[in-house]
């Protein structure tokens, strides 16, 4: 099936309940890859067109997996490949609660999740070895991240603290009683 249809279908293949559906419990058949994908930025697309409507893109993050390195759109009944750039979701703001070692950051993403840093949900920074810019991720759910807006990453910066980690000085910062370096101290 092209066009709309096929993201129509899926759509009308989300149970409709509470919270976020068991997609980790679901294994249908795989259906093939469909023409979706979520940019670095966060935005959805569909045949190569934005996805405007921000309940469906709300919809389809409910039932967003990752495989491996794959990304798919799972439901009780079908599995579909789509194209992810960076990470499915990106987080848009931070709120800051305490400070110190009990501070607590709760971030909420482009399609309205919130979590808050720790245990749970850490934060990671990859830096591109040629650019040397960073990549800052937080772990949304499962095995699927968000990308730090630059916004909120610098937001991270002015909340950092330094720290010693095996000799050497690092900035970082804390949530849920986890310190988390964001970069090198230089």
């Amino acid at each position: 099936m092209t066009g709309t249809g096929k993201a129509n279908d899926l759509l009308a293949q989300i149970p409709k309940e509470k919270g976020l559906p068991p997609v980790h419990l679901w294994n249908p058949d795989f259906c093939g890859d469909i023409d979706m994908r979520i940019a670095r930025d966060g935005t959805w697309y569909y045949l190569g067109t934005p996805i405007g409507r921000k309940p469906m893109v709300r919809l389809f993050s409910t039932i967003i997996r990752r495989d491996g390195d794959d990304y798919f759109l799972v439901t009780p009944v079908e599995k579909v490949g789509i194209r992810v750039d960076d990470a499915p979701f990106v987080a848009v703001s931070l709120e800051v609660e305490g400070s110190g070692e009990q501070q607590v950051l709760r971030f909420t993403s482009n399609v309205e999740d919130q979590v808050e840093a720790g245990p749970d949900h850490p934060i990671r920074v990859e830096t591109d070895p040629t650019t040397h810019e960073p990549s800052p991720y937080l772990l949304m759910r499962s095995n699927l991240e968000a990308l730090i807006h630059r916004n909120v990453f610098y937001q991270l910066v002015e909340l950092a603290v330094l720290r010693v980690i095996d000799g050497e000085e690092w900035l970082g910062v804390w949530s849920g009683g986890v310190f988390y370096p964001i970069g090198r101290d230089h």
